[in-house]
């Protein structure tokens, strides 16, 4: 049958330029067919924030702009070899060969801060449940202490990624400080710099520009770059180095992804502590709906695939917080209130009052005796949401939102560009300049 048909499809063209034109006609015709298709099936409101989806490439090219070519700055041996260590399989498979099928992968990111990173490694080693799941340390760049407290790690699976472009691997480059680059308030003129100002007047500094710059590549790289997560389409957890982790912290949060479709569909993501970071909630016998937190929060790829399809309007807001960055402009983009479901007592704590690139010595350490102020109490050891509390929305809060023009730190074409690169890199060509 089939041969008979190639036979009259020939015998009724066999004109060279008429079959090549219509052969033309019905690639171009199936080309949009299945681009019509695509856009349908993943438009903004064609499933809910507590649905997975697969991750495919079709979806993704549809989302870029095919005028951008990513541009990452030249390597140096370091970023080089912090990028070959980024492929090392995750350690710890003899003592852990297996993940539960059921687990919650969970992401911590860090900067420089070893002794605040010591209490959360310490506190990680007594989670119930931590030992069936893989833990992701991400790192801002490459200290010698940091890396050492995570290579101790014995409890779990662990794999180590660094940031191969962070501003503190390139010293004398960007995205680290440029010998022509202006600095402060200078005038590109007078000082013969060069550099764009963010909307208060300043330069850029690359200690500040840091955080956004790593957050957003470990974002992109977790959900898109790394073989152990790139085919997930799970939670995940992220966690920094100043979040005291409660014992009951991973069984809460299986709970509360299970819930969530149920209790809460309108629900992004699921929180372990309040977006209130003084508070230690409520204690009420009812799950919280509120807007979503910076401590201990998971989502999936659903709700990844939407953040990413604002990579401009991330990467072009004049603020140099990836939090404030979402609050006042990538969720107020998504049309409807961005929820998270929580318990109504906090899993994760924040502790210390130093700030990113403060207390990084024993002697300035500035913990505020950390995890003296945290009483465990029985209740932090055991799960304690009721599966039939029912849901306490929180409609109007303080903080953040849209309408907020940023803090500034975030004005340099050069880091918006490198932003914008990392949500290109894991889909495209890489190009190097």
């Amino acid at each position: 049958m089939a041969f008979t048909r190639r036979n009259r499809f020939k015998d009724g063209f066999s004109n060279g330029p008429k079959r090549a034109l219509l052969l033309a006609l019905i690639s171009v015709s199936a080309v949009l067919a299945l681009t019509l298709i695509l856009k349908q099936r993943i438009k903004l409101g064609s499933a809910p924030p507590s649905s997975s989806i697969k991750s495919g490439e079709d979806y993704i090219l549809l989302q870029l702009d095919p005028s951008f070519k990513p541009a990452l700055p030249k390597q140096n041996d370091l970023s080089l070899s912090l990028e070959e260590r980024n492929r090392l399989p995750p350690r710890n498979t003899d003592l852990f060969p297996s993940l539960a099928k059921d687990h919650i992968k969970i992401v911590l990111y860090v900067h420089n801060r070893p002794k605040y990173l010591d209490i959360v490694v310490r506190t990680l080693s007594k989670v119930d449940g931590i030992s069936e799941t893989l833990l992701i340390v991400s790192h801002d760049g490459y200290f010698r202490e940091m890396d050492n407290i995570i290579q101790g790690i014995r409890f779990c699976q662990v794999k180590q990624i660094f940031a191969p472009y962070s501003p503190h691997l390139f010293p004398d480059s960007f995205p680290g400080m440029s010998p022509g680059d202006c600095r402060d308030k200078d005038n590109p003129v007078e000082k013969n710099c060069q550099g764009n100002t963010d909307q208060y007047g300043n330069h850029r500094s690359p200690k500040i520009v840091s955080l956004k710059h790593h957050w957003w590549w470990m974002m992109n790289t977790v959900w898109d770059g790394l073989p152990e997560t790139r085919n997930f389409n799970g939670h995940i957890l992220f966690i920094e180095e100043d979040h005291f982790i409660l014992p009951n912290a991973y069984r809460n949060l299986q709970l509360l992804v299970e819930l969530k479709p149920r209790k809460c569909p309108e629900c992004y993501a699921v929180n372990l502590a309040p977006s209130d970071v003084k508070s230690r909630g409520e204690g009420w016998a009812s799950l919280i709906a509120e807007k979503m937190g910076n401590i201990g929060y998971a989502f999936n790829r659903t709700v990844w695939r939407k953040i990413h399809m604002k990579a401009k309007e991330f990467c072009n807001f004049d603020e140099y917080n990836w939090d404030i960055t979402m609050w006042s402009t990538v969720y107020p983009s998504f049309g409807k209130p961005v929820y998270s479901l929580r318990g109504s007592r906090a899993s994760a704590v924040h502790f210390g009052k130093c700030g990113l690139h403060q207390g990084q010595g024993a002697a300035s350490a500035c913990i505020d005796d950390g995890e003296l102020k945290f009483a465990v109490e029985e209740t932090d050891r055991v799960c304690n949401i009721n599966a039939d509390w029912s849901v306490h929305f929180f409609s109007k809060q303080s903080g953040y939102k849209a309408g907020f023009k940023g803090w500034g730190g975030w004005g340099d074409e050069r880091d918006r560009r490198l932003c914008l690169s990392f949500a290109y890199i894991y889909h495209l060509h890489r190009s190097n300049q």
